[in-house]
């Protein structure tokens, strides 16, 4: 479609006006030659004196076409292509461009309408209006709270352009330029409560370690009966404290490496026998059965394996603190395809009282808890299973959780297969362990009769 400035719209008319008198025999031929050029003349001064140009073409992801006066060609395309939203008004708060990462937080065919119908904020609006009436630039952060709440920060200034055409003129336009806020709040939130929460956690075994001191150094100083009892208890919360710091350290290395892929080629039946050798003692003293199973071969993993030891442990030891009462933990390992790519997969199973549905999506939080007051009070310090998730992640694999209540909860990761020539072996008790679970048609070990 042809955009037409009201010069070259007066002129096109003109030309069909005169032309259509002279065939009509209205007018001589050289009268209207004069006439024309007269008004030709006017129309052309008054152009160069309004500022006029010829509109510069822009289409959006939507095909809406734009008129604007800032330019063509490439610096047009550059604006379109920036990562965040870009609005330009004119001076009189009319939407002149708008580029396509803008497109989702404006009304449809924006160009053009004034833009308090376009951006419908109170305090963006009433910064732009400021703007508009000759004020300095401004800033404004601002939410919009549907349909998934976002946060912007808003910053809006003046500029001037030169107009094309044949006499010099200034247009005045405003620039807002948008910045999506919503992932830095939404990590700074987290960082709030992460810092809250761990003050928490340690501030509750010092203030208790700090309680016992002065009752030692007062009156149940000479009590040694007392004094073994709190000796017993300041023990606990020291090791409470020394647990939450381990898994705080844990957490925070493995965050800052989970953008590196590891590079070692990792049996998983070799870690699974590790951790069951390392939690025989403590699912004995429980009473609880841990029974391990596997296939007689399984291909090796891409991985590190003090983490994936650390996924099956964190696992193993979290169904033993709160499935106790169901008196067996089953660990599985088998090979699965999944979509393209083949995974090994890693379910702990336990047989407790399960879990109520609206808890799982929240269970990888960190020191989220279903019940606070039973996991203090195990020993649990609310980050075993976000060391997972991250551990999970880094590992390009996926952890699910089954639950019902009654039946017990199982927990599902899936590492990916390593590919032909991936990776290095990650040292010679791995490849021992490759061994002994060939020989064997099913790893089964039982911790507990």
């Amino acid at each position: 479609m042809t955009h037409w400035s009201g010069a070259r719209t007066f002129i096109a008319a003109a030309t069909v006006a005169f032309g259509l008198l002279y065939l009509g025999g209205a007018i001589h031929a050289a009268a209207a030659l004069a006439a024309y050029g007269f008004l030709l003349i006017v129309v052309l001064a008054r152009a160069a004196i309004a500022g006029e140009t010829r509109p510069v073409r822009v289409a959006g992801a939507s095909g809406e076409k734009r008129a604007t006066p800032l330019g063509s060609g490439p610096s047009l395309t550059i604006l379109d292509r920036l990562p965040d939203p870009l609005i330009v008004l004119d001076g009189a708060g009319r939407v002149l461009l708008r580029n396509s990462a803008a497109e989702p937080l404006v009304v449809k065919q924006a160009v053009g309408k004034h833009v308090a119908t376009v951006l419908r904020n109170a305090p963006l609006i009433s910064c732009i209006e400021s703007v508009l009436k000759g004020g300095p630039a401004c800033s404004v952060e601002y939410t919009l709270p549907v349909p998934i709440e976002r946060h912007f920060n808003a910053f809006v200034t003046p500029i001037e352009t030169e107009s094309a055409g044949p006499g010099p003129r200034k247009n005045f336009l405003v620039l807002v330029l948008l910045h999506d806020l919503t992932e830095a709040k939404r990590v700074e939130s987290m960082r709030v409560d992460f810092v809250a929460n761990a003050s928490h956690e340690l501030k509750t075994p010092l203030a208790s370690l700090s309680g016992f001191i002065d009752t030692l150094s007062g009156h149940a100083k000479d009590d040694p009966e007392a004094r073994e009892k709190f000796l017993g208890i300041m023990s606990d919360q020291a090791q409470r404290m020394r647990r939450l710091i381990d898994d705080l350290l844990s957490l925070s290395r493995i965050e800052l490496r989970e953008h590196v892929l590891p590079d070692q080629l990792v049996s998983l039946q070799g870690v699974v026998e590790d951790v069951m050798d390392a939690l025989t003692p403590i699912a004995r003293d429980s009473g609880v059965e841990l029974v391990a199973s596997a296939p007689a071969t399984l291909p090796p993993v891409r991985g590190e394996r003090d983490e994936l030891a650390q996924i099956i442990q964190n696992l193993v030891d979290n169904a033993l603190r709160y499935a106790q009462s169901g008196k067996r933990i089953e660990i599985g390992l088998s090979r699965e395809t999944k979509g393209s790519r083949d995974v090994v997969r890693l379910t702990v199973r336990d047989f407790g009282p399960g879990i109520a549905r609206e808890h799982i999506p929240r269970l990888t939080e960190r020191f989220y808890r279903v019940d606070a007051a039973t996991s203090r009070a195990r020993g649990g310090t609310g980050l075993g299973l976000a060391i997972v998730k991250h551990i999970v992640n880094r590992h390009q694999g996926t952890l699910s959780i089954e639950s019902e209540i009654g039946k017990g909860t199982t927990f599902l990761v899936q590492i990916p297969v390593a590919e032909s020539g991936q990776g290095a072996p990650a040292g010679p008790s791995e490849e021992a362990d490759d061994a002994t679970a060939q020989n064997d048609a099913s790893a089964s070990v039982q911790a507990a009769q």
